[in-house]
């Protein structure tokens, strides 16, 4: 990495040095859209205030705008998705052959670590910076994804000692953080995955310059790997949290079961002893007669009923699943 100092100049400076400088990193920060107070005067541009006179620059540090990556002979533009937290933004970069200019909004208090790490690097031209800046996109969708599986593991096994409600509100949220991720990672990798094949099919295409695209390839789709075992933690997850409370429902319905055994012959004897039957009103004279039939029917009843259950062995089973 060629020496460099770090400074806040304003634009004529910039404009300025971008035309004499050989080596520039320049860090451009916009207010977040919705805290800005008024929109831009017409025909205002982040490429106009820099002085930088290429065609088909009208996107450059536009808000809203959607994943790009385009080549155009002498400077190649991007716009990358970042997460911040628990929200994605995108930057904008243009890169030429002497500067990289980075458009982001709202303040980033990564750029200072950006800026260390890459001190740090063996990148002596301003491609190489391109693709370790891409390279640090890609890592905040793997650290983000990777910290989300851990939580979405965590819930998982906390199910198994003591379900909560919450716990599936939480399950939804890593959920939907993984389709959040991969619905802002999916659509930048496509577009750069094609300008950068059409670029590699070049012979003129320098040799140093394919490894840094495919190295920036394989990551990509490692990080979608990572987020596709985000999507598949937290479906197994809901599978298990639906497979716990499938088996406490099915205990719940045996024990059902079992009192509703033991209470029916009592239904059965109010309903017998309540038919007004001439054997009933003119035969039972007797309260030792009505409780010798009473009890002893419950009894056997019982009898009978215990004996069944243990002979399948469905009461052993009972206490197994508890």
């Amino acid at each position: 990495m060629p020496d460099f100092r770090v400074s806040r100049p304003d634009p004529a400076e910039v404009r300025a040095r971008l035309a004499s400088d050989r080596f520039l990193l320049v860090d451009v920060e916009l207010p977040e859209e919705e805290l800005a107070g008024e929109a831009p005067a017409e025909g205002e541009s982040v490429a106009d205030a820099l002085g930088l006179d290429f065609d088909g620059l009208d996107w450059f540090g536009r808000a809203q705008e959607q994943p790009r990556a385009e080549y155009l002979g002498d400077w190649s533009g991007v716009v990358a998705p970042v997460v911040r937290g628990d929200r994605i933004t995108h930057v904008h970069v243009l890169v030429t052959e002497r500067f990289l200019i980075l458009v982001r909004r709202g303040q980033g208090e990564h750029v200072r670590g950006f800026m260390e790490r890459l001190s740090r690097q063996d990148a002596d031209d301003t491609v190489a910076v391109l693709f370790f800046l891409l390279g640090e996109t890609l890592g905040t969708f793997r650290r983000a994804a990777v910290q989300a599986l851990l939580e979405a593991e965590a819930i998982e096994d906390d199910m198994f000692d003591e379900r909560r409600p919450e716990q599936l509100y939480q399950l939804t949220l890593l959920r939907r953080r993984s389709a959040q991720l991969h619905h802002f990672l999916r659509p930048f990798l496509d577009v750069t995955d094609e300008v950068l094949t059409r670029r590699m099919l070049s012979p003129a295409f320098p040799e140093g310059r394919r490894r840094l695209a495919q190295e920036f390839q394989t990551r990509g789709r490692l990080v979608l790997a990572d987020i596709e075992s985000l999507k598949e933690a937290t479906r197994r997850a809901f599978a298990s949290h639906a497979s716990l409370s499938a088996g406490e429902q099915n205990g719940v319905i045996n024990r059902l079961a079992i009192v509703s055994v033991v209470f029916l012959p009592l239904s059965f004897l109010t309903g017998f002893f309540g038919m007004n039957f001439t054997f009933l009103t003119d035969s039972m004279e007797s309260r030792e007669e009505f409780w010798l039939l009473a009890v002893g029917l419950q009894l056997l009843v019982l009898a009978v009923c215990l004996y069944v259950l243990h002979r399948t062995r469905v009461w052993r089973r009972l206490r197994e699943d508890d």
